[in-house]
């Protein structure tokens, strides 16, 4: 059609191929631009969509939390010493990590010479001591002997009288050694008192050096697993203020705990009894089950966030759970069985007034809760009537019709949505293709067609 065109005109040879070429570069130009003026219009007409779908919806609150024993005692030493050796295990082994002990078993012996130097220094005080009350008792019976002897003197003197038969001194002298006689005797059982109070004190020294003495072995008070061997041999510990921890055992590694931090604005929803599922990073597919135990009141704020420590308790039987895993939470908070559900995006997607249906174009006016789904209510209320509501917008051609809607609980990602026009497969709006995004069905006329793809 060009080539007829150029004849008609009559123009030289040399111009024609030039004009030729001009001509188609203005055609390609034009379909070029009537292509991209089409893929607008279509762009702007096109939703994304989504199927409302039927199924059950669980809203949880996350957390994360560290696998803890649900009961260790912190075995210490209460003397001062190097560690000589540890003790053994019931498979004969040095006690280490994951030795299971016995109550009494020994964990580690300390350097007892001190100890032992101490222990036979108050057994030789204890012998002084006793013997010290042994002469005590034999100069109280020399005492008593001597009273005895001026008591017959002095009753002599007195039924004689001074007279010419007893003369006054020797009256006054029966007197005095009655009287001397009688409190050496008392002087005498003081002493017998003090050496024996004197052997007390020794018997407690020696207890209490032996009882040292018996520190420098460290025996397990408890039946259970090492979690934790935080000496060496060859390590001195020093006992001050307070005893330096050498063992930690987990009394029980069949019953553990989990501890989560929770966030303040989650905590309302918590409550003892309340099922929880977590997962762990060492077992990748595997959930654990569990019920919260306990809330713990003391609450720790990091950067203004506030949190709670909420012990889990989890069953352990398998021992597969290992003290200390970092774990992932999910404290159930409601439930709901074959609802229709509604990706969240539908409910917060609002359209442009051009694209409203005609009909629809005076639309209602939002309520509290049409962006976005429902919260979860709090615990005891979840069979209450929802009174949230929202709406859902359907595709018609070019254009999207309201669909008014109840909506109730939801897990983040999809919402329960209540309505008897509303059925599984329907398809509602969670957004548009942007300006400019290739939608899925158009293609460019310039692309080669060999090597395209199906859709």
């Amino acid at each position: 059609m060009a080539i007829k065109l150029l004849e008609k005109l009559n123009l030289p040879l040399k111009q024609r191929p030039r004009l030729l070429l001009t001509v188609l570069l203005v055609l390609i130009l034009a379909a070029g631009g009537l292509w991209f003026w089409s893929r607008d219009r279509r762009g702007n007409a096109s939703f994304r969509t989504a199927q409302v779908t039927r199924g059950d919806l669980m809203a949880s609150i996350s957390a994360t939390g560290t696998v803890e024993p649900e009961e260790v005692v912190d075995v210490g030493a209460q003397v001062a010493g190097r560690i000589m050796a540890f003790g053994k295990d019931k498979n004969g082994k040095p006690v280490d990590y994951g030795s299971v002990v016995e109550p009494g078993m020994v964990l580690a012996r300390i350097d007892d010479s001190l100890y032992v130097s101490d222990v036979e220094s108050v057994k030789a005080q204890l012998a002084q001591n006793k013997a010290q009350v042994q002469y005590a008792q034999a100069n109280l019976e020399q005492f008593k002997a001597k009273l005895y002897q001026a008591t017959r003197d002095w009753d002599r003197a007195q039924k004689l009288g001074p007279s010419d038969a007893l003369s006054q001194a020797d009256y006054d002298a029966a007197q005095s050694a009655y009287e001397t006689a009688k409190a050496n005797v008392d002087v005498g059982k003081a002493a017998v008192v003090q050496a024996q109070k004197a052997v007390a004190q020794s018997a407690a020294s020696l207890r209490r050096a032996q009882q040292n003495l018996d520190y420098c072995t460290i025996v397990s008070p408890v039946k259970g697993v090492i979690v934790d061997r935080r000496v060496n041999i060859g390590q001195t510990v020093v006992s001050s203020l307070s005893a330096p921890s050498l063992f930690l055992i987990a009394k029980d590694l069949t019953r553990i705990q989990v501890w989560a931090s929770v966030n303040e604005a989650d905590i309302g929803n918590i409550h003892p009894g309340q099922p929880v599922t977590f997962t762990v990073d060492a077992y990748p597919g595997a959930t654990f089950h569990g019920e919260v135990g306990k809330i713990r009141l003391n609450a720790t704020m990091t950067q203004n966030v506030v949190t709670y420590t909420v012990e889990v308790n989890t069953d352990n039987a398998d021992g597969k759970l290992l003290p200390y895993l970092t774990a992932n939470l999910k404290f159930m908070v409601a439930e709901r069985k074959n609802v229709l559900l509604v990706p969240n995006p539908a409910l917060r997607w609002v359209p442009r007034p051009e694209q409203i249906a005609t009909a629809f174009r005076q639309p209602p006016k939002r309520e509290h809760g049409s962006h976005g789904g429902a919260h979860a209510k709090p615990p005891g209320q979840e069979g209450k009537p929802e009174t949230t509501r929202g709406t859902l917008w359907l595709p018609q051609g070019d254009q999207v019709e309201p669909l008014r809607v109840k909506v109730g609980l939801t897990d983040g990602t999809m919402t329960e949505v209540m309505n008897p026009e509303l059925k599984p497969g329907m398809l509602v709006v969670v957004g548009e293709v942007e300006k400019g995004e290739e939608p899925a069905n158009t293609a460019s006329p310039f692309t080669p067609q060999i090597f395209r793809g199906r859709h």
